[in-house]
Formats: structure tokens, C-alpha cells, sequence
């Protein structure tokens, strides 16, 4: 190996990189929720020391020349900077928009700001192009990962915009992942667990599916276009769903879940489905409210935060997520 790649100088180019990216999520947890993280809540956010916390501060402080002040609760900014405005031309603003579909990976930019950004984008544009562009899903964040995953929703999003059908090869779950040629007329693109995921009406079914994209080997844009129905929404499709797993067999039902302090605090900061009700009650724990069906990938999710959560009602969750817990257990113990 040669000598000239300095791998130990490398190194500390990547770990500084992580730094800056840390400062920079750091300035907009704070920017965006003044008075909610003590050096300590950040420390355990970013899994590093207190101590390494408060040589980020003063970067923040000392480097960025923010005015950032402490309180009981947490830091705030006296005052952020303004920018001046700019202009895009429609290449350049396009160019954006979809820059910004295909490149959600950066998490220290939090939706609430990236929904502001992107209402100030849709303002540049002509008015046929407003719903087209507020279907592409903007206020989304997931890492898209893997060069054809890249690929494919950079394409599938320029379908969407410019209303053009894709020929695709996709690849079944079941039967043996045999593929299959598909027409379809993309309707949205969007995130789900790790994966992504394609809503699409389908012409070899003759209906809207959902596809994953990781499973399109191949797609081409058409010549043909195509509208999307006026009386198409996301939500009627979804339904009362816990993200896109079907809920057809499943009725909706009220349920209430109470997190401790710490993992009540992140679950309060995202938006998980259309129905919660947040409360933090006096001593920092947090009721979550639900009304949805409790699909087994929801079950997943409760599971996930193991005690620090408890389902207060229905009580046949309950019952359910208590079992998986025993089963767990036992499967421990036995050993």
C-alpha cells in the first residue's frame, strides 16, 4: 500500500466530518426547539460525553459566533442570523426539487424546516405545477442507499413530476422473486421502515399497489403520460394504517401507550400517524393516543422500546405485547 495515502490523516478527516455534522443537527435541534435540550439530553442523543458536548457549544458559540444561552430547561439562541434572499432560475429550482427527493439522508435537517424550505420552492413555480411537485412527498426524510436504489427514485420522481408512465421489470416476493414486466403510473414515492416504496396504479393488475423499489431491476420512462385521478388520496389508500402495511382485517380501535421519560421524549418529537394525541405528564412521562389497527407491524414497533413503554389499553395489546415479552424472557432464562 502506498505510503501516500496517510490513512491516520484520513481518519481524522472523517471524524471531523462527523463533528461538523453533529454541530450542525445540534444547531437545528436547538434553532427548532428553544429551551428543550440540556447538555446532558444532547450528550445522550449523540451518544458521545458531556464533556465533548460542551466543545461543541463552544464552536457554536466561539466559532459560529451564535448566541446560544443556557436555561434550566435547555439552550436557546438569542438571535440566528437572516440571509438574503435568493433567486433560482425554473432549471435550477427543478434541478432542487428533486435533488431533495433523491438526497434525504442528511438527518441533521429536521422536517419542520425542510417543509418551510420546500413551500418557499413550490412558490417559484407555475400553478399546474404545485400538485404534482407537493405529491413527490417532501416533508419525508430516509437515507436512500445503494446505486440502483438511487437510480430508481431519481427516476420515478421525474415520472411523477412530468406525468410519464415507467416500464419496469419487478421482481415478485413470492414465486421464487420471478420478475415480471409492468407498466404503472407512479402516484407517490415515499419511505417506509428501511425501505422505499412506490404507489403506483398498475396496468397488468388493473389497480393501485404498492411496490418496493429495491425491486425494480429494471424501468425506462414512457412517451405516454398519464393524470392522476382527482379523487386519489394517499390517506383513503393508506387508510387507518400504521405506515403501509394493509389493515383490511383489522379494526381500528383507541389505543393509549405510556413511555418513560427519555423514550417518551423522542417519540413526542416525530410525527407517527395521523391520529396520536401527545401528553407529558409532571413526572416527564409521556401518553401516547392512538385510534388505528393494531397490525402486527405495530406490535413490532411497541416491542422495540422494550420497558420503557407500557400499553395502558386495549387490554387484548396488552396481553399481546406482554406474551411476546415472556416468550422473550424465556427464551433467555432457558439457556
Amino acid at each position: 500500500m502506498s505510503q501516500s495515502l496517510k490513512l491516520p490523516g484520513l481518519g481524522r478527516i472523517y471524524e471531523e466530518t462527523k463533528r461538523v455534522a453533529r454541530i450542525l443537527e445540534m444547531i437545528s435541534l436547538i434553532a427548532a426547539r428553544p429551551n428543550r435540550f440540556r447538555r446532558r439530553d444532547l450528550a445522550q442523543r449523540f451518544e458521545i460525553t458531556e464533556r465533548m458536548i460542551q466543545k461543541d457549544l463552544d464552536v457554536i458559540r466561539n466559532g459560529l459566533k451564535l448566541e446560544l444561552a443556557p436555561s434550566q430547561e435547555g439552550y436557546h439562541f438569542v438571535e440566528t442570523p437572516r440571509l438574503s434572499d435568493i433567486a433560482f432560475s425554473f432549471p435550477e429550482a427543478l434541478a432542487l426539487v428533486l435533488a431533495i427527493q433523491t438526497a434525504r439522508c442528511n438527518s441533521g435537517i429536521r422536517s419542520v424546516e425542510l417543509e418551510a424550505a420546500v413551500s418557499r420552492l413550490e412558490a417559484l413555480f407555475p400553478p399546474q405545477f404545485t400538485s404534482h411537485i407537493r405529491r413527490l412527498g417532501l416533508n419525508e426524510r430516509r437515507p436512500v442507499t445503494g446505486k440502483n436504489r438511487r437510480k430508481m427514485i431519481t427516476l420515478l420522481h421525474r415520472a411523477l413530476l412530468e406525468g410519464s408512465k415507467v416500464r419496469m421489470l419487478y421482481k415478485s416476493s413470492s414465486r421464487g422473486g420471478a420478475e415480471t414486466e409492468r407498466t404503472v403510473y407512479p402516484y407517490y414515492i415515499m419511505p417506509y421502515v428501511r425501505s422505499w416504496h412506490l404507489i403506483a396504479h398498475c396496468e397488468l393488475r388493473e389497480k393501485v399497489l404498492t411496490f418496493k423499489v429495491d425491486r425494480i431491476a429494471k424501468a425506462v420512462l414512457l412517451t405516454e403520460r398519464y393524470n392522476i385521478p382527482s379523487d386519489f388520496r394517499l390517506e383513503d389508500y393508506v387508510g387507518d394504517a400504521w405506515g403501509l402495511m394493509s389493515s383490511k382485517n383489522e379494526e381500528a380501535v383507541h389505543v393509549e401507550l405510556l413511555f418513560e421519560p427519555e423514550a417518551g421524549r423522542w417519540v413526542a418529537e416525530e410525527y407517527w400517524h395521523k391520529s396520536q394525541q401527545i401528553e407529558t405528564l409532571a413526572d416527564g412521562r409521556v401518553k401516547f393516543r392512538l385510534f388505528l389497527p393494531t397490525t402486527p407491524d405495530f406490535l413490532g414497533w411497541i416491542l422495540y422500546y422494550g420497558w420503557r413503554v407500557e400499553v395502558i389499553q386495549p387490554f387484548e395489546l396488552r396481553e399481546r405485547v406482554a406474551a411476546e415479552h415472556r416468550k422473550a424472557a424465556d427464551q433467555y432464562l432457558n439457556k
